[in-house]
């Protein structure tokens, strides 16, 4: 049938059948939209996929525009890489949970830190009161990142490391850790986060200006590129941005427009693009809208692919490949009858498989209450194995790969968030789009919206805002005990009481003057880490020489 005679025969169907039914039978709501406010159709047909070039636009698995996935087997070779993120109190405990998580088949790491270490202060800081082991793991020095990755063989595992303003730091330690655990940079593999743009824009936890943070960033991306062939350098994230309330084009392009800007920079820096792009990682959210987060995944492909070989000229394969992890939705998470969450999760986490993700986190039913307990982790981590071993969703590539619906959904969340783009780029770029306040805006009003939307009842969620059950309060979760600041704080004394102060002290002078200068900082902060200098020591000297970042407020 041509396109003119299946128009007429929609046409037809709309006007009598369809019609018809609505007449009797009236729909749910006046109109149907997904998160992003994309208007969804009662069907769809070939008509709403006839711009679509198969060869051009989708190709084949593990080739260009990569959007039916990065490698040309997919899970049929391998199965994405399952990643519990997990930290809390001490290392010591946090240690026991990793290897807890490793017995039970999960297969990389995913270290959280707590508030205290992502801004670059000790725990005995007077900023750290009331904050130690709170949210995430306390690592004040060298001392405490071996206790960490005890018995865990770092050149077998893959550890991906939520870390931003200090990150060059932590890698500085795990590189450390590693060599005495007698395994070179070369055979370590895993990602730290450094993206220190979207924390300016959503979440906060930054510490130094943009331009020595980027300094930061770009001599990790020549430091790695050289010593750390395997590390993925920068894992861009957008669930940041969608956790504080963004829509799914709004995560799609904000995080694209921070790329743009960090190979911009590199490129900037004299580095060259086919050199350091092959380990750029994306992270993304995955909420509970299905279709949308896979035509997600699949745009965010596409679009970057675009992006690094017409815009950057990049030549390298590799270089165009959006390679990403995903962590299921926390913020749609609720306290109230938190077993749903295990569904929403499990929706979630079906969502970033069917959109291609290479490594996944799913959330724990209890997070909307407290840090996970060992029984819900346990859970989380099953709905992964379900999913591998018992659905059969990862036995083909792409699966949803040509249903008019998913394409054509595809194709508009990559418009909507190329025209936020170009938006942003006759900004100046991502920087500027932050310091403006516009990507910002853009959050809070598309989060005030979706509130909106809860409190009036045109989105439902379940257990919140319809059907309630009377509830007793929740048991067993998991406190951290405020004691683990005092051990922290003692652990912490007994370093500086054992280690070399010349040696610290002339380490960290080093650090002032390369800080002042133009060199790659990397090699500095890895002698001072090695001399068992603090992660607050460390940050004070290059506050020192770099200063500390004010929002404006101008939004």
């Amino acid at each position: 049938m041509n396109q003119s005679s299946l128009k007429g025969e929609l046409d037809r169907w709309k006007s009598t059948t369809y019609a018809k039914t609505c007449a009797r039978f009236p729909e749910r709501k006046e109109e149907f939209k997904g998160t992003s406010g994309i208007e969804v159709q009662p069907v769809y047909t070939p008509l709403d996929t006839e711009g679509i070039d198969y060869l051009k636009d989708l190709g084949f698995p593990g080739e260009y525009p990569y959007i039916r996935g990065v490698q040309p087997t997919m899970y049929r070779g391998r199965l994405w890489t399952m990643r519990q993120y997990a930290g809390f109190a001490t290392a010591e405990e946090s240690n026991e949970r990793y290897r807890y998580l490793l017995e039970q088949g999960q297969t990389g790491l995913s270290v959280a830190f707590d508030l205290p270490t992502q801004i670059g202060y000790d725990s005995d800081h007077e900023l750290a009161l009331g904050e130690v082991g709170k949210v995430g793991v306390a690592i004040d020095s060298l001392a405490d990142m071996e206790i960490l990755f005890d018995q865990i063989p770092l050149d077998k595992v893959s550890t991906s490391m939520t870390i931003n303003a200090p990150a060059a730091v932590l890698l500085a330690m795990y590189i450390a850790v590693a060599q005495k655990q007698g395994v070179p940079p070369e055979k370590l593999k895993g990602t730290i986060q450094n993206d220190i743009l979207k924390e300016y824009a959503a979440r906060g936890t930054y510490i130094f200006p943009p331009k020595p943070s980027m300094r930061l960033i770009t001599n990790t991306f020549e430091y790695c590129s050289a010593k750390i062939p395997n590390w993925n350098t920068i894992s861009i994230s957008g669930y940041h941005i969608r956790e504080a309330g963004a829509t799914a084009v709004q995560e799609l392009a904000f995080t694209l427009a921070d790329g743009i800007a960090y190979v911009q920079a590199a490129i900037d820096a004299g580095l060259d693009v086919d050199e350091f792009a092959p380990r750029l990682s994306f992270f993304f959210a995955s909420h509970n809208d299905l279709f949308e987060e896979v035509a997600k995944f699949r745009a965010a492909r596409r679009l970057w692919a675009r992006i690094m070989k017409e815009r950057f000229g990049a030549k390298k394969e590799k270089s165009m490949r959006l390679r990403f992890h995903t962590q299921t939705g926390g913020s749609t998470l609720t306290a109230q009858q938190p077993d749903n969450n295990i569904v929403r999760v499990a929706l979630q986490a079906l969502a970033a498989v069917l959109g291609g993700t290479q490594s996944l986190h799913t959330n724990s039913r209890d997070e909307a209450l407290a840090l996970p307990s060992q029984e819900s982790v346990m859970i989380a981590l099953r709905t992964q194995q379900i999913i591998a071993y018992e659905s059969g969703v990862a036995d083909t590539i792409d699966p949803l790969a040509g249903s008019y619906y998913v394409e054509a959904l595809t194709s508009q969340i990559e418009e909507s968030a190329a025209d936020y783009i170009r938006r942003i780029d006759e900004m100046g770029g991502a920087p500027m789009a932050i310091e403006r306040g516009f990507i910002q805006s853009e959050i809070e009003e598309s989060a005030y919206r979706y509130q909106m939307e809860i409190e009036s009842g045109d989105r439902i969620v379940v257990g919140v805002n319809e059907f309630h059950i009377e509830e007793e309060p929740p048991k067993g979760l998991l406190k951290v005990d405020p004691a683990v600041a005092d051990l922290q704080c003692k652990k912490l004394a007994d370093v500086k009481t054992s280690r070399n102060g010349e040696a610290v002290a002339k380490s960290l002078e080093a650090l002032r003057v390369a800080a002042e200068g133009t060199e790659n900082l990397m090699p500095y902060i890895l002698e001072a880490v090695r001399e068992y200098a603090t992660l607050g020591e460390i940050c004070d000297t290059l506050r020192a020489v770099f200063g500390e970042y004010k929002p404006s407020g101008a939004y």
